[in-house]
């Protein structure tokens, strides 16, 4: 007998639906797998066979084929097991065909019948939504990940014996077997305390590392900030994303959608809202930062995705990984391309760096620094110019005065600098309706003149800048970018040459890189 089970499948952070077919006929004992796919996906014969004869469930000796279509998608990962193991009972007639219509089923399989949490559902079920199915059967683990999802009803099961319980009694009036969770059901499970992270209060004295920061998250700039060890530069990284805006409910699917394909959702913080903050290893790999692997997995930069991605000691990087960033920062996506296919991740982060200037720290304190002048170049030559190039502010900090430590010295906290991140946050908003840009450090070359225009004498400021200070095309665009963030933060309309001034004071010292 023949039947027919809707499931899903994951290309990159997009999904698709997948028809599981399952025939059940006379001849020799077999289970045959078909439909390009992963030796997962071919394990699931063994997990679906075992789990449902322990469940109660007897398996007639009979051929059985099973057919995942499309047959030219590659598909990998356990969450097949629930609609093959469906779509068997279905066959051997345990369960009415109109009892699985309209129903998108995902879930891996343990050998005792248990539901097991998958990853990537939340796409899944946001692609089934738009595509016209009302019901989801996802193991209980993941219900809360795909309610978020409006015009979609999601069920949690534990146990396949209680997925073939709520079949049974979908045509009468037991369905409540399964209980319903919707989008509405979630509202409150969005997470989301500024007041919970780490605030600007807490850092002492270094106002122009604080007031580039400040600057950076007014127009999603890339900041970079050099100074000696315990200077405060990982403490004032930390606190940035509390004075980032929130989260759009748009924006927050796609943070969601890409924790939930690499495996990462938690329970009890099911939709984000507030910006992801990553802090990798400098030892990470360049296939862990960019994404890689077989099948790929979104890396370090997607996770970050409308948030911080930060790299501390920048220099202890390999210098091929972090190459590997240049692209993902000027098209903010990442294109991965294996023998199996190619995806592309969003990859739309502010980069955030902290380092030290010479290998001991101290340099240019010839004081303390006793690093050799060869010394200093090699380790500042690991960041190559182009990296440097993409960098649109960089900070220099001192060394603490103790006066600034004192109890009675008080800093700005993140609530007062948040709100005017925000008020610079609207000036953009207003001017950008209608386009894809949010911030100022996303304008593209081509708008440049047209968002960020001067008058005649800032035109004449920053020609004399560029040539003295011979900058490149990139970097050129780029101090116009952050001069129109500051502009914004002043409330003011117009660039000027102080705005110029300032935001070409931001640029990587010459003092390090000549």
């Amino acid at each position: 007998m023949y039947s027919t089970i809707c499931s899903g499948a994951l290309h990159g952070v997009s999904a698709y639906l997948v028809s599981v077919e399952v025939n059940i006929a006379r001849g020799l004992p077999a289970f045959c797998m078909v439909g390009s796919l992963s030796g997962e996906v071919r394990e699931s014969r063994e997990r679906v066979s075992v789990a449902l004869k322990n469940s109660g469930f007897d398996m007639p000796p009979s051929h059985i084929t099973v057919n995942l279509s499309p047959a030219d998608r590659k598909k990998d990962g356990a969450a097949f097991d629930l609609p093959i193991a469906v779509g068997m009972l279905a066959s051997m007639s345990c369960l009415p065909q109109a009892a699985t219509a309209d129903i998108l089923f995902l879930g891996e399989l343990g050998l005792n019948g248990e539901l097991k949490k998958v990853p990537g559902v939340l796409p899944i079920v946001r692609e089934a939504a738009a595509r016209g199915i009302r019901q989801c059967i996802v193991p209980a683990d993941n219900a809360g990940e795909g309610a978020v999802i409006p015009d979609i009803t999601v069920r949690g099961a534990s146990h396949i014996r209680q997925v073939f319980d709520f079949l049974r009694a979908r045509q009468g009036e037991g369905e409540t077997i399964l209980p319903r969770r919707s989008a509405a059901d979630d509202d409150a499970a969005e997470s989301g305390d500024n007041a919970a992270m780490p605030d600007f209060a807490q850092v002492r004295g270094q106002k122009a590392a604080r007031r580039a920061a400040e600057i950076a998250a007014a127009g999603f700039h890339n900041l970079l900030m050099v100074g000696p060890p315990g200077a405060g530069k990982s403490m004032i990284a930390k606190r940035i994303p509390g004075i980032l805006p929130k989260l759009t409910r748009e924006e927050s699917l796609e943070v969601t959608s890409i924790a939930s394909v690499a495996g990462l959702t938690k329970e009890g913080h099911v939709l984000a809202a507030d910006r992801p903050f990553r802090e990798p290893h400098h030892t990470i790999s360049q296939a862990a930062l960019v994404g890689g692997s077989c099948p790929p997995r979104p890396g370090m930069i997607s996770l970050a995705h409308r948030g911080v991605l930060f790299l501390d000691e920048l220099p202890e990087f390999r210098r091929d990984v972090l190459d590997s960033l240049r692209q993902p920062l000027e098209e903010r996506r990442v294109n991965i391309s294996r023998a199996g296919g190619s995806v592309s991740y969003p990859s739309d982060f502010m980069l955030v760096c902290a380092m030290n200037p010479c290998p001991c720290g101290y340099y240019p304190d010839r004081n303390r620094c006793r690093c050799t002048e060869i010394q200093v170049k090699r380790y500042l030559g690991r960041i190559s110019g182009p990296i440097l190039d993409r960098i649109d502010l960089c900070a220099e900090l001192e060394p603490v005065d103790v006066a600034s430590l004192r109890g009675d010295a008080r800093s700005e906290d993140s609530a007062s600098i948040r709100l005017r991140v925000l008020k610079a946050r609207e000036r953009q908003e207003r001017r950008f309706a209608g386009t894809s840009y949010r911030f100022n450090g996303e304008i593209g070359a081509e708008d440049i003149d047209r968002y960020c225009g001067l008058g005649r004498e800032e035109q004449l400021c920053m020609d004399r800048l560029y040539r003295s200070m011979q900058l490149s095309a990139r970097a050129y665009h780029r101090v116009l970018k952050v001069a129109r963030t500051i502009a914004d933060l002043e409330g003011e309309e117009r660039i000027g040459t102080d705005h110029l001034m300032e935001a070409v004071y931001y640029r990587p010292a010459q003092e390090y890189w000549k």
